[in-house]
């Protein structure tokens, strides 16, 4: 008997008729009854007697079903586990991102996604890309959310969505700034400089030498959220990832994109011996739509 077989024929036992089997199963009578008969067929013998009153259980079905009962608990089980497992009842994520995510990206899409699964925990981290690849090989995160996938090693990714380099600024330093500014524009400004902050500091190097540009860096620093700092005390204005600049903009403070843009993407990674659960699928799905929100 296959598992369909054991399926019906414990429906129409315990329901009393292939009409009540029916319905307990959501399926059609025909189909109750074709499984039935060729389950029967199968064993070499009868499983119910047809009466005028129903079916009647025969000798050979009570014995059968002490054992059909056992199975089918079994499959009821195995349902309802895949159930909590997509529910995430008991689970625990463990995820890393880089700091400029984890300011506002990654937090608000934890927030939305504890609404619809109350019962997952969370083990959040921040991770530099140099640190990516260890974290994830030493089992110390199951995804890791950044720019760069690393070149080497057995690293799965999913494409979340994209980000793009933005001027932060004092209203009070550019009040004439045009909703997207050159950078050229910026060639008499105080400038706080980021060109050793990983990926996102490359790529803006790239352009200023494709411009041949040289800014007045008056402070070199290595982290979105100290130079973001300095621009709040008025030290100069800085370019930053948009997500940095979303999570930091304050009264006084304004952002502006660049002309022309320079974008990057946003990928989500894990150990290819190590795919996501269906649970961590849903979370990167939801990272990405707050990723994409404008």
């Amino acid at each position: 008997m296959r598992l369909r077989h054991i399926e019906i024929f414990h429906a129409v036992y315990v329901n009393g008729s292939v009409s009540a089997a029916a319905r307990a199963l959501n399926i059609s009578q025909p189909s109750v009854s074709k499984t039935l008969r060729h389950a029967e067929s199968l064993l070499g013998f009868q499983l119910f007697q047809r009466t005028s009153g129903g079916l009647v259980p025969t000798g050979d079905a009570h014995a059968l079903f002490i054992e059909v009962s056992e199975i089918q608990d079994r499959v009821y089980a195995l349902r309802e586990a895949g159930r909590n497992l997509r529910r995430g009842g008991g689970a625990v994520l463990r995820v890393s991102a880089l700091p400029s995510l984890s300011l506002k990206a990654v937090p608000t899409a934890v927030a939305q996604f504890l609404r619809t699964h109350e019962t997952v925990k969370f083990d959040l981290q921040t991770v530099h890309h140099d640190d990516l690849v260890r974290k994830l090989y030493e089992r110390e995160t199951d995804l890791a959310v950044a720019y760069q996938v690393p070149p080497a090693g057995p690293i799965g990714c999913q494409l979340l969505g994209e980000g793009e380099l933005v001027l932060l600024y004092r209203e009070e330093d550019m009040p004439a700034a045009p909703p997207q500014v050159e950078l050229s524009l910026l060639r008499d400004q105080r400038f706080i400089s980021l060109a050793d902050s990983g990926p996102i500091g490359f790529l803006f190097t790239q352009e200023l030498k494709r411009l041949e540009l040289e800014l007045d860096a008056v402070v070199s620093a290595r982290t979105f959220y100290i130079a973001t700092a300095l621009v709040q005390q008025g030290v100069g204005m800085t370019v930053v990832d948009s997500f940095t600049a979303k999570a930091s903009v304050a009264p006084g403070l304004s952002v502006r994109p660049l002309n022309p843009p320079l974008t990057f993407p946003v990928h989500g990674m894990y150990l290819l011996n190590r795919p996501p659960t269906a649970l961590a699928t849903d979370f990167l799905k939801t990272l990405g739509r707050v990723i994409g929100a404008p």
